[in-house]
């Protein structure tokens, strides 16, 4: 396809001069180049192709850059980039070197605040709009939030805080009736009301029209209606949520029409209150596929464009997880699985239809999660919380004050941990580990294979008795020795316990540990690795054992502060270790967007790297000696 209209958009005032007959084609070579892009980068699509005229028509009525707009998650902002000057970047979206697929105030004065998780916008937007206030600004702010995103708490608090202001602030509330798997709760059926039942709206406006043709008191009456407390407004008008929290309400507007959508944002615009608009849009617009089933075309890797079919379809540490948990839940009536909104993607899918009263996915809150799960446990239930390793993050007070305080059982079942590449920094797992090392109370197991996710689960239930954590990494199994066999619950050795040289990870990684032994021992360098599963604590058998090498080289998918190397280091020197230890670890950084391999490159964690560090630490410590 040309992209005749799209390849000529720089800016917002490019997409001011186009007709409506411009902007129709416009629209349609918007989605064209989505589809394309995705298919071959992989990528959130579903949300891009649901906001198409949404961020057409923001861009239609507001002056970007010097408008702020200000969108929740992000992973809705791909029309936005091709519209702000980057449209001929777009090929590179997620790639390393390329642009990222969420906002990125580096990358564009358009991007007005990074985000990667759900439910900032409306606080961040809110502060903007305040700096703006205080500093004589009066260009307007908009914070761009899925109804899916209302169900976290901090959606609420800069709501509740934001209700009292008065300039140009605006909150668009993008209605899907999804946030990646079906929304859920109170707030969602409110919506839903909302959209089927918009009479009240209706009759409001019809009211307000025949009201100010009155001669003379018209104009006036319509405005004491509006500011009365009295019965004659409340027949009128039938407040919403928002209206009590201090917002004037427009909608619900249909989201893909773009007269109605450009009429109820120039409104907005003149609005003397902060203002929410309620915008009903169809998740997937515009291809087949994924309207039809836009869960699993929320988040996509490569896939046909023609079948709708996955490039590769293999089983995964997710599909295994969902899988051993539901096995486990046959036998056990205890045990409960929870999500925060992320059923598809944790593999719990089946589990949520075998086990229906068992199941429960409270949205996209993992603080109330973690608590919730608490609550289960003080009745002696076992409650396993499914959630990626990223939004754990956001539960670190639950996990510490609710769980381990109070020495509850429950399971975090980390999926996604360590490096999962191109969503980039905000979705990196790889702080997981040092969070939950700082704990008390806390177990915490690493398996690197299929069979050790099993058997780590299991134990995780019936082994432990307060906070457990079972961490997984994205995708399928890496490289297995074929004499790598039976691994056990706390640690395994492999390779030549008679070497000098010992290699110590977790994880992943092992599989790339077993590679370099492969090619030291090419280089007539004889090497043991010592992989630890259970991370926390450490067993001191396995300390014991590693301090019997002159040589030892910690291998770490994760932060080097706080990591399980450096509590390793300690556990050594407290029984006075003196030979050489040296960690490789990620260095107080962010990891940025790329292929996972290019990241563990990057931060010496492949096997090549390991080869080297190990070689060279060797050959120079073999000269010294000589």
């Amino acid at each position: 396809m040309s992209y005749e209209i799209l390849a000529t958009i720089e800016s917002s005032d490019d997409v001011k001069r186009l007709s409506e007959e411009e902007i129709k084609k416009l629209c349609d070579e918007i989605r064209e180049k989505l589809i394309d892009t995705v298919s071959v980068n992989g990528g959130h699509l579903s949300p891009n192709l649901g906001v198409v005229e949404l961020t057409v028509a923001m861009h239609r009525v507001f002056d970007c850059p010097k408008d702020s707009i200000v969108f929740d998650v992000g992973h809705q902002c791909y029309t936005h980039k091709m519209l702000t000057g980057r449209f001929s970047k777009i090929d590179t979206i997620r790639k390393y070197g390329g642009i990222s697929g969420f906002p990125k105030r580096f990358e564009s004065d358009a991007d007005a605040f990074n985000a990667g998780h759900s439910s900032t916008s409306i606080s961040a937007a809110f502060g903007i709009a305040k700096a703006k206030q205080l500093t004589g600004d009066n260009s307007y702010t908009v914070a761009v939030i899925g109804d899916g995103s209302l169900s976290g708490g901090l959606a609420f608090e800069g709501l509740n805080n934001a209700g009292r202001f008065n300039k140009n602030f605006i909150v668009i509330l993008n209605d899907n009736k999804m946030s990646i798997s079906k929304n859920v709760g109170a707030m969602a059926r409110y919506l839903t009301s909302i959209r089927v039942n918009p009479w009240y709206l209706r009759l409001k406006n019809r009211v307000e029209k025949i009201v100010v043709k009155i001669p003379l008191i018209g104009v006036p009456f319509r405005n004491y209606i509006r500011r009365s407390k009295s019965r004659v407004k409340k027949l009128v008008y039938r407040d919403t949520i928002f209206d009590k929290l201090g917002f004037s309400y427009y909608g619900p507007i249909d989201g893909h029409d773009m007269e109605e959508l450009i009429k109820a944002l120039n409104a907005a615009k003149n609005s003397k209150s902060p203002v929410l608009v309620h915008v009903v849009t169809t998740k997937g617009k515009g291809y087949a596929f994924a309207e039809n089933d836009s869960a699993s075309f929320h988040g996509v890797g490569s896939f046909n464009i023609n079948t709708g079919e996955p490039v590769s379809v293999k089983k995964t540490f997710s599909s295994v997880f969902g899988e051993q948990l539901c096995n486990l839940a046959k036998n056990d009536d205890r045990i409960c699985a929870v999500t925060a909104a992320m059923r598809t993607g944790t593999g719990l899918i089946d589990f949520s239809h075998e086990f229906k009263d068992r199941f429960f996915d409270v949205g996209i809150a993992e603080q109330h999660a973690v608590t919730f799960s608490s609550g289960l446990a003080t009745k002696g239930l076992l409650p396993v919380f499914a959630v990626y390793s990223t939004f754990l993050q956001r539960s670190y007070d639950q996990i510490l004050h609710d769980a381990a305080m109070q020495n509850l059982h429950i399971v975090l079942a980390i999926d996604r941990a360590g490096i999962v590449g191109e969503d980039g920094e905000t979705h990196q797992g790889v702080f997981d580990v040092s969070m939950l090392n700082s704990i008390p109370n806390t177990t915490i197991f690493s398996p690197c294979y299929f069979e050790g996710l099993k058997k780590s689960l299991d134990f995780a239930l019936y082994g432990c008795d307060s906070v457990v954590a079972v961490r997984y990494p994205r995708g399928v199994q890496s490289y297995r020795p074929g004499d790598y066999v039976n691994p056990s619950m706390n640690y395994d050795i492999y390779g030549n316990k008679k070497s000098d040289v010992l290699i110590i990870t977790y994880g992943r990684i092992f599989s790339n540990a077993c590679l370099a032994l492969k090619k030291l021992r090419e280089k007539n360098i004889s090497v043991c690795i010592l992989k630890l599963c259970r991370i926390k604590p450490i067993d001191k058998q396995a300390i014991e054992f590693a301090a019997g090498f002159k040589k030892i080289f910690f291998f770490e998918e994760g932060m080097l502060t706080g990591g399980i190397g450096e509590t390793f280091e300690n556990e050594l020197l407290n029984i006075n270790y003196s030979g050489f230890y040296k960690i490789t670890a990620i260095d107080d950084c962010f990891v940025p967007h790329s292929t996972t391999i290019t990241a563990l490159e990057n931060h010496n964690l492949d096997s090549d790297s390991m080869c080297k560090i190990i070689s060279e630490t060797c050959e120079v410590k073999n000269e010294k000696t000589t």
